[in-house]
């Protein structure tokens, strides 16, 4: 993935990256690192359902979208909305919250503190 940048500090990556996913943010890497979040385990986007498309975090969507954020519903967790920035799989909202920190696919480490924002991405009380 290449970042670009407007110049104004908000790269918008967009199209360029091989995980064949429409995937947004701001100064994204190859495994979905943004600007925001860029430890060896921030390795997931997510699929908001208000826009349908891949965002490393929460706050990207703040800065590139152009539409307010909303969460998945309960109903809709089997959705496939979760995307490991490792190996390119799309993930259930219910198996990405039932993982224990590690993707399904590849065994990779997935950052344990996402479970804090959980609630801004998904309706869990």
């Amino acid at each position: 993935m290449t970042d670009q940048s407007d110049g104004d500090g908000r790269g918008d990556t967009t199209d360029d990256h091989a995980l064949d996913v429409p995937l947004r943010g701001v100064e994204v890497d190859p495994e979905t690192r943004c600007r925001h979040y860029r430890t060896d385990r921030d390795v997931v986007a997510i699929a908001l359902p208000c826009c349908e498309t891949f965002y490393p975090c929460i706050e990207c969507h703040e800065v590139l979208a152009d539409h307010e954020t909303s969460r998945w519903p309960q109903a809709r967790f089997d959705e496939r909305a979760v995307l490991c920035g490792r190996c390119g799989a799309r993930l259930s909202i219910t198996a990405y919250l039932d993982c224990d920190h590690r993707c399904p696919e590849c065994d990779g480490a997935f950052n344990p503190g996402c479970q804090h924002h959980w609630d801004r991405y998904f309706a869990v009380e």
